[in-house]
């Protein structure tokens, strides 16, 4: 399943539950996002097996999916996730990190 397919699921599933649906729920989907990026980084500081974190970051993608489904939805995220990998590949070997070596 591509970005684009996943957010029309994760569409279908808001309206089913009557999830927050509107432009100024962004913000809150961008917070749930966070707030589930820490509860996978403490199931994995905690020892949980790797489905309950896995579980975890796949709510973030939900979050993060649903939240650029309202913020942004003329952008195909599957070829922007292509661009930003260019992007990335393009740059030099540990870009932003020269912090380590000082």
């Amino acid at each position: 399943m591509h970005l684009e397919e996943m957010k029309k699921e994760i569409e279908s599933l808001v309206l089913e539950k009557g999830f927050y649906n509107k432009l100024e729920d962004v913000p809150k989907k961008m917070l749930f996002a966070f707030i589930e990026l820490g509860e996978a980084s403490d199931a994995w500081k905690k020892g949980a097996v790797e489905e309950k974190i896995a579980e975890e970051l796949i709510d973030v993608i939900f979050y993060l999916l649903d939240a650029s489904r309202l913020a942004c939805p003329n952008v195909d995220m599957d070829k922007m996730f292509k661009k930003k990998l260019s992007k990335n590949r393009n740059r030099p070997y540990q870009y932003g990190e020269g912090h380590r070596n000082r």
